[in-house]
């Protein structure tokens, strides 16, 4: 066996995601959100694409998206990247799905909380070990949870967990070492298999039960994260040695580190914006002038977002069509 990998975008999506995903996202919301505890019975996987009902707010696209039975909405984003500001963009995400639930006329009693769930391969909070970190609104000394708890926030850092397979106590473990481990193995741990719903999440991942075409579609995803690993580590070697030159050139301390620093944000920035190129132009052919000219204003954030949508364009009239509503000029 052969399994693909859940820390990508794409088959994170096929095993979470897809219709006949709903039990195995429900034992994998009870386990990292609360505790293994049955809390989840039903859900609805809903469309992740998510257009602002109040005018102003941006469009988003989220990997997986439900509505739980307590009529609880959440959103699970895998990222595989430390980009700037991503934990903004879960805020954001989180708090415009908790405002868009409410139509015109209905009333604040109405509105549910809204729960975001980000599993990260990087680290995220160097000052703490803890794998899973949840985030509510509390009162700052007395630490109240502020009334209903609107919001919440769920970060889990795959970097941080080391456990063997012999070390896995509970069904929070296991999918766990499920999303870190799935890629290197060759058959499905018999102590995992008395989970149904991870058996079943690996039956999904078995790459003999894709077919050509997905095969293909997994292929050019995982090609592009290689380059995407690499552009963003050359980039930064290449920011680094700009900035240093010109942080000498100022002759001070403030200087060298302002322009380092500035030196590899700007390093980073061109990769990003060289790569998407290279795989826009790998699928769907040159790009106009005009294109060009777009992608170049894009913020690391708006490049970010675009690199995760790309493999949902056909042609340029798509990509244009995002540009248009991502990022006006």
């Amino acid at each position: 066996m052969k399994f693909i990998n859940p820390k990508t975008d794409y088959a994170f999506k096929k095993i979470f995601g897809s219709d006949q995903s709903q039990d195995i996202l429900i034992s994998f919301l009870n386990a990292i959100v609360y505790r293994g505890e049955t809390f989840i019975t039903s859900l609805e996987i809903i469309d992740p694409y998510a257009p602002g009902r109040i005018s102003g707010l941006k469009t988003t696209y989220f990997d997986v998206k439900a509505l739980l039975n307590n009529g609880e909405n959440v959103l699970i984003e895998m990222q595989a990247f430390n980009v700037p500001a991503f934990g903004k963009r879960i805020l954001y995400n989180t708090a415009k799905m908790y405002v868009n639930q409410l139509k015109l006329g209905e009333v604040y009693p109405e509105l549910r909380a809204a729960i975001g769930v980000a599993v990260t391969d990087f680290i995220m909070f160097n000052e703490s070990s803890k794998v899973i970190s949840q985030f509510t609104l509390k009162e700052d000394e007395l630490l109240l949870n502020y009334q209903h708890s609107p919001l919440k926030l769920v970060f889990v850092e795959l970097p941080k967990f080391n456990k063997t397979l012999e070390e896995l106590s509970n069904i929070t473990d296991k999918w766990l070492y499920f999303l870190r481990k799935a890629p290197d193995l060759d058959v499905v741990p018999e102590s995992m298999l008395i989970v149904p719903e991870i058996e079943k999440a690996f039956t999904i991942a078995d790459r003999v039960n894709l077919s050509l075409e997905e095969v293909d579609d997994l292929e050019k995803r995982e090609q592009f994260e290689r380059e995407r690993i690499g552009a963003i580590e050359l980039s930064k070697a290449q920011g680094r040695t700009e900035g240093m030159a010109e942080g000498r050139a100022e002759g001070r301390a403030e200087g060298r580190a302002e322009g380092r620093a500035e030196g590899i944000q700007i390093g980073e920035q061109r990769g990003q914006i060289n790569l998407i190129k290279r795989q826009l132009k790998r699928q769907l052919g040159e790009l106009n002038q005009s294109i060009e000219d777009s992608l170049s204003r894009l913020s690391s954030e708006q490049l970010s977002v675009l690199a995760e949508a790309i493999f949902d364009f056909s042609s340029l009239a798509d990509l244009s069509s995002w540009l248009e509503t991502n990022c006006p000029s």
